[in-house]
């Protein structure tokens, strides 16, 4: 697959962001966009700072991620402004000049203090919009983040230039690199925290630098949908092994998750074969026009019609969806908008003006209720759970004669099954970003 320069796609990317954000302003009424990359916090009662967060408006501009302290401004009709906070300090590393391609873009202010920005920012703050959280006041300079603006850029935020999508690629380039080594270690018999160790080494990024914490998971762990224990022993036996996990490329995230089987566990490996098979199904509905909601339901009559087959359900699939059994094997929704931010905003916005779509009654976990239009990123993460909380309840409700439980016992120290990619909306077919990855990775 052609990896395009995200440099020679960023002059018309920062066109798009200009005017998006013309638009923006004008709806709110102001003649500035201000936005602050965002400062360090501290813990409480400490003088130790959480590891820094770079604010998503500000890294939507400027492939920066570690430059708190730093401003964007953005007037119509003038060039954007970058206020580069370069410290003077021997207590940590200071950021390098600012270079690359995006520099010829802006006019660059470096300042050495936090309080030097004070100069360069406008000087009617009322007529500014000014995007961040209330930890970035500098001053008189707080945050009022205006519905009308954040509403509209948020809302196109879901519509990726091919530079966000070039950048998007090279975080799978990335992702699958880990896992490939992630499963290497899982077959050699290695713990969670040892997997997760290969998996940053094989990406190059620590658990600072990686978009959100792994998810690894042996054996029953992988009912525990967040599960980020990291075990410092591996079970014995071993008998699956579910990650979850991305890298990051210059502020854009990817969002990755496979399953394997240790080797004898024949008929779990076929029902993780099944899942997969079935999510490919699903990231090819990915259209132009499909509402993703339907595209949840449908994966939950898809995923029933799984366990029907494996002998889990001794009803149909139509019946468990039906009934609410579906949601105690597949509790969580079938994706979400992805990004600058893992879960990217505004999955659930009516249009950019603001407004919301509900989720579908009986699906509290959907991130994203939209309409798929070509542009937008998504993920796909059909899964299948054996988890005794929720099947505790399908029996108090009533269903318990629905479900074959000497199947269930089978299945439960394997914890559960997700499969996850994320795929391109075109005008056309489904571009899925992930799976070339791993084919190329398998050479």
């Amino acid at each position: 697959m052609i990896q395009h320069d995200p440099g020679a796609l960023y002059p018309d990317h920062l066109a798009v962001l200009c005017r998006r954000a013309e638009t923006a302003l004008a709806r709110g009424g102001f003649d500035h966009l201000v936005v602050p990359s965002g400062t360090l916090h501290y813990h409480l009662f400490d003088d130790r700072d959480y590891p820094y967060a770079v604010n998503p408006q500000f890294k939507a501009w400027l492939p920066l991620t570690r430059v708190p302290h730093s401003w964007l401004v953005f007037t119509p009709g003038k060039r954007p402004t970058v206020i580069f906070h370069q410290p003077f300090d021997y207590w940590h590393v200071v950021p390098d000049a600012p270079s690359g391609w995006w520099v010829e873009h802006f006019d660059i202010q470096v300042i050495r203090k936090p309080e030097e920005a004070l100069a360069l920012l406008p000087r009617d703050r009322s007529r500014c919009a000014v995007l961040g959280e209330a930890q970035s006041t500098l001053g008189e300079w707080v945050p009022n983040n205006p519905a009308p603006v954040l509403d509209y850029l948020e809302y196109h935020r879901a519509y990726k230039t091919p530079y966000e999508i070039a950048l998007m690629r090279q975080a799978q380039v990335l992702g699958v690199r880990g896992h490939r080594a992630a499963e290497a270690a899982f077959r050699n018999g290695a713990d969670e925290f040892s997997i997760h160790m290969a998996y940053c080494a094989a990406v190059g990024q620590d658990a600072n630098e990686l978009p959100y914490g792994n998810i690894v998971a042996l054996n029953e762990h992988a009912a525990v949908l967040h599960y980020t224990e990291l075990g410092r022993t591996a079970p014995q036996p071993l008998r699956s092994f579910l990650i979850d996990a991305g890298a990051s490329a210059l502020g854009y995230a990817s969002d990755i998750t496979r399953t394997h089987a240790a080797h004898g566990h024949d008929e779990f490996a076929a029902m993780i074969g099944a899942v997969d098979a079935a999510q490919q199904q699903m990231c090819a509905a990915v259209r132009p026009g499909f509402d993703y909601k339907q595209l949840h339901v449908d994966a939950h009559l898809s995923l029933m019609g799984v366990l029907k087959d494996f002998g889990v359900l001794k009803v149909s699939p139509q019946t468990a969806v039906e009934t609410g059994i579906s949601a105690a094997f597949f509790p969580h929704g079938i994706g979400h908008l992805i990004g600058l931010q893992v879960h990217d905003v505004a999955g659930f916005a009516a249009g950019d003006a603001g407004g919301r779509i509900e989720r579908p009654a009986g699906h509290p976990y959907l991130r994203l209720t939209r309409v798929l239009e070509a542009g937008m990123v998504v993920t796909i993460e059909p899964g299948l759970y054996f988890i005794d909380m929720l099947l505790d309840e399908v029996k108090q409700a009533g269903h318990g004669a629905s479900i074959a439980w000497d199947r269930v016992d089978f299945f439960r120290p394997y914890g559960g099954i997700r499969i996850e990619d994320e795929v391109l909306c075109t005008d056309g077919e489904a571009d899925n970003l992930t799976r070339p990855e791993f084919v190329l990775a398998n050479g």
